[in-house]
């Protein structure tokens, strides 16, 4: 099962640039999108059907035109629930979970807490909650994928300059600290499993894009759970993707196990 997770900051604007088209070609079995910033009905489903994609799930924000999460799947879920159950974040559109047999896929949108201190403690309220909630999951659901923007950079080698940044939201101590318990539970990263390298990153600004300056910041991951670790065949990110100003990453698990 190949699993994409992709940040397009604005559906409507990446399919205009060919996100279908490139969902066409790199057939992905399921495609989780974070940043929707579109209501259900202004998602173009029926284009995506024609390509493969009957299964199509949205958690749209109530806010027009901000955040929002969605699923599509070739193959239909043995359950999809959207939200956590709690007003605050769901209102919001930050996760919708989806059952594969054995495999759980959560896709999240982690909020961002760049525009001020109330946003900064509502993502620290949101990564709490969102521990709880998948510590209440693991307990009925032991093989987990996490796929999603963690509006987070866990290690100083995800961070271009990262002695710059630590007064950042997105790489700042208590962040990152969450980010150590979260993955001290039983998850693992992935994309490291795999590649160890610098600079690797998911997230540039457009005006580091525009110099074509590779300084940006890896905030995209797949955190799989241990229970699922003999599924794990790669993980990759799709640089050279840009219909936003992220870009894709990739993990390929074997359901046949």
């Amino acid at each position: 099962m190949k699993i994409i997770s992709y940040n397009v900051n604005g559906i409507r604007s990446a399919a205009s640039k060919g996100l279908h088209d490139w969902l066409e070609i790199s057939q992905p079995d399921v495609a989780c999108f974070q940043e929707l910033k579109a209501q259900e009905d202004q998602i173009d489903t029926v284009s995506l059907n024609s390509i493969g994609y009957p299964y199509c799930y949205f958690h749209p924000a109530k806010k027009k035109g901000y955040s929002g999460v969605g699923l599509i799947s070739k193959t239909q879920p043995d359950l999809v629930k959207i939200g956590m159950g709690i007003e605050k974040y769901d209102d919001e559109g930050r996760v919708i979970r989806a059952d594969f047999g054995p495999l759980t896929i959560i896709c999240v949108y982690m909020p961002s807490g760049t525009t001020g201190d109330a946003r900064q403690a509502f993502k620290m309220e949101f990564l709490a909650d969102f521990t709880v909630f998948i510590s209440e999951l693991r307990k009925e659901r032991k093989e987990i994928l996490i796929c999603g923007d963690y509006n987070i950079c866990h290690k100083a080698i995800d961070i271009n300059n990262p002695e710059k940044h630590t007064t950042m939201s997105g790489f700042l101590p208590e962040e990152r600290e969450w980010f150590d318990g979260f993955v001290a539970t039983g998850m693992i990263d992935t994309f490291r499993v795999f590649d160890k390298s610098p600079e690797r990153y998911t997230w540039w600004s457009f005006r580091a894009r525009a110099k074509g300056k590779n300084l940006g910041w890896r905030i995209d991951y797949h955190l799989l759970s241990e229970e699922a670790r003999h599924r794990l065949k790669s993980a990759s990110i799709f640089r050279e993707i840009e219909y936003s100003d992220h870009c894709p990453v990739r993990v390929e698990l074997d359901m046949t196990l």
